[in-house]
């Protein structure tokens, strides 16, 4: 006999499982950024490199999702490009050079960019407008949750062992979900009665996203949103190592601060995103980040007590932007559409995020008598320049009901 369907909550909570196993494969890539760079004698734009082709390929990839998804169920869309990301996961485990590190990278980000997008719809088509935000902060947890587990576990398992242990976990974790998804989610073919399914259909959607005002305007806002924050992400761990004298060993403790705090906050900054506003929170969550940006730009030598309170700051804002910024976009379009629209997004974010580590690397360099990063704070003010911008575009994006 079939299982019933999972009430919402747990439905939202598997869905956070497979946001967090992709969360965690982008996310432990910066941290081993010290090691990569010195087991495989890379300069930062190579490394930057390793970030930026993730996102460039989920964002080609997107692109290509945006005329394909809402022409299949919900489920089976996302157990197959959920299961592609978990083989090129599985490829960036066993690689055994830059070269082929780099390629396992685009394979994995290609696909993880899809299903990402894919989590997101299927929480624009279960949960009504007015508990959104509060369903993005159960799905922003994971990110959160990543920090506080995955992150220093994949540190310190990379430290024992080697770099090669992180994507491993991720591959065994993303597994069972894999295997929970397909015996226990639902099929979700609401969204196919008025999507159609000829591509003449899906065409035409496309073509009402991108000549309609208010979904242009959407993916603007995710852009600048993005890029103030991804300018700087990819060499968080490099600066804390080279200009504020962090040990390798203690990345993890970093990583943790910033989880912690972010868990514990993420689900209250989705409830008052509801209650006061998506927008306010957005505009509160942007200007709470612009002092952790500024301090760890600027970062010179510091006691861990204070790096930790700078990235739990940090984390809160900075990442926290992302619960009512998600929000706002998911508002923007109708169901009919949103599938197409959240793929479209997703190539729209990993492209701007892969443009904003390109730009990162090409800026940052490598002192060679002393190993510190030069020219970090440039990328500091360039993140608070596309962070006040974004509030200014958020304002303009419209709700659809």
């Amino acid at each position: 006999m079939s299982k019933p369907p999972l009430p919402e909550r747990p439905l939202l909570l598997l869905l956070a499982a497979v946001q967090f196993t992709h969360i965690l494969d982008f996310m432990v890539m910066m941290p081993l950024g010290p090691q990569l760079m010195r087991l495989f004698q890379i300069l930062p734009h190579q490394f930057s490199n390793l970030v930026a082709s993730y996102t460039f390929s989920a964002a080609v990839a997107g692109l290509l999702g945006a005329f394909l998804v809402d022409r299949f169920d919900r489920k089976v869309a996302l157990l197959f490009c959920y299961a592609g990301f978990l083989l090129g996961t599985l490829a960036c485990a066993l690689s055994p050079t830059y070269e082929t590190l780099l390629m396992a990278r685009i394979v994995s980000g290609a696909f993880g960019g899809v299903s990402g997008a894919m989590v997101l719809t299927i929480v624009g088509d279960i949960v009504p407008l007015e508990r959104r935000a509060s369903a993005m902060g159960i799905i922003m947890s994971s990110f959160a949750l990543a920090s506080i587990l995955g992150v220093p576990v994949g540190l310190w398992l990379a430290a024992v062992w080697s770099w090669h242990a992180p994507f491993l976990i991720v591959v065994a974790m993303g597994s069972v979900v894999w295997l929970v998804t397909l015996l226990r989610f639902p099929n979700l073919r609401g969204h196919l009665a008025a999507a159609g399914q000829h591509t003449k259909q899906a065409i035409a959607g496309l073509f009402e996203l991108l000549t309609n005002r208010n979904t242009l305007t959407a993916l603007g806002f995710m852009m600048v949103m993005v890029f103030g924050h991804f300018v700087i992400i990819p060499f968080l761990s490099p600066s804390m190592v080279a200009n504020a004298g962090l040990a390798e060993k203690d990345l993890s403790y970093f990583y943790l601060a910033g989880g912690v705090a972010s868990f514990l906050t993420s689900p209250v900054v989705g409830r008052m995103a509801d209650r006061y506003g998506r927008l306010r929170l957005f505009a509160i969550m942007i200007v709470g980040a612009l002092l952790p940006v500024y301090l760890i730009a600027n970062q010179g030598p510091s006691h861990l007590a204070v790096i930790m309170l700078v990235a739990a700051l940090f984390f809160v804002f900075g990442g926290g932007r992302f619960i009512p910024g998600q929000a706002i976009v998911t508002s923007a379009v109708p169901a009919r559409l949103r599938g197409s629209f959240m793929s479209l997004n997703s190539s729209v974010r990993d492209l701007a995020a892969g443009a904003a580590s390109m730009l990162g690397g090409h800026i940052v360099v490598k002192d060679a008598l002393t190993g510190k990063l030069l020219h970090f704070p440039t990328l500091g003010w360039i993140a608070i320049a596309a962070s006040l911008a974004s509030v200014a575009l958020a304002s303009r994006v419209k709700a659809v009901a």
